[in-house]
């Protein structure tokens, strides 16, 4: 991956394909550089692909994911938009850092650059590596339960784009927007409700159902949602790390026979 994972396109086309996926996306956060890699890639495997990212929104005070699939990377227009995006992470990072300091651990910005490279791509995930590397905590779970949430020493909130922009920044280059596990985000009902309004009002089509960051009920929940808001659904992975992610690629459920997949929506993109 090109932003938070640590396997390189050519790692995970190999490992998609080995675990059997047929159709594959790459969906780094806020970055479509690891596209053409991921492309070549996927058919030196055989497997068809999609273009795709995971673009950072902030709604109702939340940090959300909006998944583009199958729209034209080479477009200005979503180029531009992802960099106006990244642009706030070096100076949310440095805030972080300073915050880490003053819990007692130092270096930490310059220990999670080790894990990135490129300083515009630096995340929470880079920092949670770096703290376990340094044996500050056991895994990168316990990095975000003891500090990298809410009211804890290295949270930094980061206003990202507008849910508006990151929808027309998909869907006017050619592709599908997903509202990514809408299961992790601590919304009211109310809240939630207006997520998938005002998604759907601004030309989204999609949500996820089957991820690797749902539970089987919640399959269930997003699946009602999905045909209450007339959305398709969609299935992915989530995967990050051998080391870090819950569930490896290829090896979720399939979507419930009564949705309709978001790839049904993307025939003539599918590469």
């Amino acid at each position: 991956m090109v932003s938070d994972g640590t396997l390189t396109p050519e790692q995970l086309a190999a490992r998609a394909s080995a675990n059997g996926v047929e159709l594959w996306a790459l969906t780094d956060h806020d970055e479509i550089g690891g596209q053409a890699r991921a492309l070549a890639a996927a058919k030196a495997h055989g497997m068809k692909y999609l273009t795709g990212v995971e673009i950072s929104v902030t709604f109702a005070g939340e940090t959300v994911h909006i998944v583009g699939l199958g729209f034209d990377a080479d477009s200005p227009l979503i180029q531009d938009g992802l960099g106006a995006t990244r642009g706030g992470r070096g100076q949310r990072a440095m805030e972080m850092a300073a915050g880490l300091a003053a819990a007692g651990i130092p270096g930490a910005y310059e220990g999670a650059l080790r894990f990135v490279g490129n300083p515009a791509l630096i995340s929470r995930t880079h920092f949670a590596r770096f703290l376990v590397e340094s044996g500050v905590c056991s895994d990168t779970y316990e990095v975000f339960r003891r500090y990298l949430t809410e009211g804890k020493p290295g949270y930094v909130p980061h206003r990202w784009a507008a849910l508006k922009d990151a929808v027309q920044w998909i869907t006017q280059t050619g592709g599908v927007a997903v509202i990514a596990h809408p299961g992790r985000y601590k919304f009211t009902a109310n809240e939630e409700y207006a997520l998938f309004s005002e998604f759907k009002a601004h030309g989204g089509q999609a949500v996820e159902v089957v991820t690797g960051s749902h539970t089987v009920a919640e399959y269930v929940e997003y699946a009602d949602v999905a045909r209450e808001f007339g959305l398709a659904a969609s299935r992915g992975s989530d995967f990050h790390s051998p080391d870090e992610s819950h569930t490896d690629l290829g090896t979720l459920p399939y979507l419930s026979g009564n949705l309709t997949p978001v790839w049904d929506l993307l025939a003539d993109r599918i590469q």
